[in-house]
């Protein structure tokens, strides 16, 4: 399926591993320029290297999602360079997830204003836009009650409640907002390869909720954030796309 994204330009934050790295390779083989973000210049540079021979450009930029006024720059810098921004997804997360001061800081500062800023900063470069599209990462953490409802569970529920705030907000300049919330999706360098080794009784009973009795990948979720970003689907927003195998059991109504 041709997804209509072949010479857009894509914003990802943190795009150098797992769901954040799938997503940028995803936009790029569809053809849209992807600029990235992260914090470490070494990884930075092997995304780049590694996805250099892909049909979109791809550019990487060492950039703190934490910090407000270096983020404001790099979408002003990616803007100019690229002549505009068409899709937006706030990937970035501080993985904060026991019940600390330091903790809800974190979640505040990097999850939750890290996508309102990022937002702010985007919307006048998306109302040029003929395809504008605002996505944010967030987990069933934030639809469900689990072992991660405290400052990352809840700051992951408030993302869900903030774009479907700027889906209705924004509807008039035909700027879709949507979320997308994975389940326990495994991948080197991440949470879960963490846990399995120094709480196997915890990854042990995470991995049996799920009826898949597998968690996902990085490619899975990447691939229903570009569907969802692109203008084959340009009548979805206000959504809170699951991708967890059936792992959450609530129904939304």
């Amino acid at each position: 399926m041709d997804l209509h994204l072949d010479g857009t330009t894509a914003l990802v934050t943190g795009g150098t591993k797992g769901i954040g790295r799938a997503i940028v390779e995803s936009f790029a083989g569809e053809g849209a320029n992807v600029a990235f973000c992260a914090r470490d210049a070494d990884e930075i540079a092997a995304t780049e290297t590694a996805l250099s021979s892909s049909s979109g450009r791809v550019v990487g930029h060492v950039v703190d999602v934490g910090d407000g006024p270096a983020l404001v720059r790099w979408v002003a810098a990616v803007a100019d360079e690229f002549g505009g921004i068409d899709s937006v997804v706030s990937n970035v997360s501080a993985l904060a997830i026991a019940d600390s001061e330091e903790n809800w800081e974190a979640s505040l500062r990097v999850d939750l204003m890290g996508t309102v800023r990022l937002v702010k900063a985007a919307l006048p470069h998306l109302a040029r836009s003929a395809t504008p599209s605002i996505t944010a990462i967030s987990s069933v953490s934030g639809r469900e009650v689990d072992f991660a409802s405290g400052p990352y569970g809840t700051v992951k529920t408030a993302l869900i409640a903030y774009m479907a705030g700027l889906a209705y907000q924004l509807a008039g300049q035909g700027i879709r907002a949507n979320t997308v919330s994975p389940g326990n999706t495994y991948h080197e360098g991440g949470v879960w390869p963490s846990i399995e080794e120094g709480n196997p009784e915890l990854f042990a009973t995470a991995l049996a909720l799920n009826p898949t009795r597998r968690m996902g990948t990085p490619q899975e979720v990447a691939d229903a954030v570009v569907f969802l970003a692109s203008p084959r689907s340009s009548r979805t927003t206000g959504a809170n796309l699951l991708i967890d195998g059936a792992l959450s059991r609530g129904i939304q109504l």
